[in-house]
């Protein structure tokens, strides 16, 4: 059986793409901060498929030991043929202007924390030859708008981190993975459904994500029609860019 590691398992996103991977008889390693929701989503896999192995792991993603320690024992226990890291958290651009304490969190949660684990399943993958190692970053990293300057910036840094890792494993047999998806209907967006915004569903979300890590695809925007967006606002040029309200 194949084992799927998934990072901040209990996002939205994730946890849909666990119940996919639950159609077929899988190793689990669940790794998040919130036991009672860890366990809720394991129960959840073993009902769809009782023949699934599962564990859980839990700790501060914010202790770099605890990290590095982690992922080191989900790799002795079995060879890792997916990592998937998701977790994140969508800030108040207005606090994190306001509050450096919270600009801080939202850079590392969003951007140094994700990075942390995946070089640490790096080194194991390096070790075996072996094993694709995904990451969800967002379109908000293409280009930094006023609206959301710094979680654009902390997933931005996601891409690029990406982008060396797929240069660093070029020739090897492990797959490196960027997810940039668009904005999804998930609890983490819940508050800004009142200003209109449009939300791609959930499960449409994660069945793309599962599509392009089993494909190995080096980039895949979700939906699809964000590349097309993202191309045009990114080569915008800044006098037009500039009066935009984005």
């Amino acid at each position: 059986m194949r084992h799927i590691v998934i990072v901040g398992a209990t996002s939205a996103i994730a946890t849909h793409c666990a119940r996919l991977w639950a159609a077929q008889a899988c190793v689990f390693t669940l790794v998040g901060r919130d036991r009672e929701k860890l366990d809720r989503l394991a129960a959840d896999i073993k009902v769809r498929n009782p023949q699934s192995t599962l564990h859980i792991e839990t700790l501060d993603f914010s202790d770099v030991g605890a990290i590095q320690q982690s992922v080191a024992a989900i790799a002795v226990r079995a060879t890792v043929d997916i990592a998937l890291i998701a977790h994140g958290a969508l800030p108040d651009q207005s606090a994190c202007q306001d509050d450096l304490y919270q600009c801080s969190e939202a850079l590392h949660i969003n951007g140094i924390s994700p990075v942390l684990f995946a070089e640490a399943f790096a080194q194991s993958m390096t070790r075996k030859n072996h094993g694709t190692l995904a990451l969800i970053g967002s379109v908000a990293g293409d280009r930094g708008r006023k609206s959301n300057y710094v979680y654009g910036a902390a997933k931005g840094l996601v891409t690029r981190y990406a982008q060396g890792l797929q240069h660093r494993f070029a020739a090897s047999n492990v797959k490196i993975v960027l997810i940039k998806p668009g904005p999804t209907d998930t609890p983490m967006t819940a508050h800004m459904k009142d200003a209109g915004m449009k939300f791609a569903p959930v499960e449409m979300v994660a069945a793309q994500c599962v599509a392009a890590i089993e494909q190995g695809r080096p980039v895949a925007y979700v939906p699809g029609k964000w590349w097309l967006i993202m191309q045009v606002i990114r080569h915008l040029p800044a006098f037009v860019f500039n009066k935009m309200n984005i």
